[in-house]
């Protein structure tokens, strides 16, 4: 079974899972090593464990707790492709929940759980502008206010903790053309991973991902207004590890690339005046 590690931090991992099995293979038992929430994107298998079954299609999930063992079967289809959010104890811990959500074995597609399955696939293929550990910590927390029934009401963040938010904010757009990642950014102002996620979407209105990515879009876009430099240069300098990336990201905010956006800059304004008329 080819699999790929797309992600791994202290508290969170994600994992590619492709599953070769035919029709009519024998079954084969698999036991989970960690807490996992895994999204299946495509094709189908069965699942025996706690003296049931399961049939797993497309937006299905499968549920993972430490030490449990099911039987994986493929009477009906070929193969599987799953992305597997992987839960440190300490997360957990930090997500809260009833214990036995993490005992359901699996679920039936479900809309709210599908949604953020698939913002989080389009995250691990550089998609939309969150970042993977963000759109897996989202979906498993949605994973467990589904399965036990809770909704999350909030209280009003208090000054301290907005101050925090900010200050955080400060500090991503300070560094942000150094590499960051969620871990250390939390760490920066006392939070674990998940509150910290929690506390600057609600305060700010964006992720930490998103507030990082359009900060430095922000830079970018200054620089090519500007500056002389290259467009390979810049994006190095605000950032991006990666050109395509950063042309790509560009595009989809601006509508326009890199390059037209600088010639916009330099005056040729039919390049943004054909950008509004398109909107319109």
């Amino acid at each position: 079974m080819p699999i790929t590690t797309l992600l791994r931090r202290d508290s969170l991992a994600v994992i590619d899972y492709r599953c070769t099995a035919a029709r009519g293979d024998a079954p084969f038992v698999e036991r989970h090593d960690t807490f996992s929430v895994s999204y299946l994107r495509k094709g189908s298998f069965g699942c025996r464990a706690r003296g049931r079954s399961f049939e797993l299609v497309a937006g299905s999930i499968l549920v993972g707790h430490p030490g449990d063992e099911y039987m994986c079967t493929h009477d009906h289809a070929y193969g599987d492709e799953c992305l597997s959010v992987q839960l440190a104890p300490d997360l957990v811990e930090a997500i809260g929940g009833s214990s036995e959500a993490w005992r359901a074995v699996a679920l039936p597609p479900l809309p709210e759980l599908m949604v953020l399955g698939e913002l989080a696939q389009a995250a691990a293929e550089g998609r939309g502008d969150i970042g993977l550990d963000e759109a897996g910590t989202m979906f498993a927390a949605r994973f467990v206010d589904v399965v036990s029934g809770r909704k999350r009401q909030l209280p009003e963040p208090p000054a301290r903790d907005r101050r925090r938010a900010v200050e955080a904010a400060l500090w991503l757009d300070a560094h942000a053309h150094e590499p960051i990642g969620f871990e250390s950014a939390a760490r920066e102002v006392g939070l674990s991973p998940f509150h910290f996620l929690r506390l600057f979407a609600r305060v700010l209105g964006v992720t930490p991902h998103q507030y990082l990515l359009r900060s430095r879009l922000r830079h970018a876009a200054r620089l090519l207004a500007e500056d002389g430099r290259t467009i390979t240069d810049i994006a190095f300098d605000v950032g991006f590890s990666d050109l395509s990336n950063f042309v790509r990201t560009f595009h989809r905010a601006a509508g326009v690339s890199p390059r037209r956006f600088r010639r916009a800059a330099k005056g040729e304004r039919k390049i943004l005046q054909e950008r509004l008329a398109a909107a319109l």
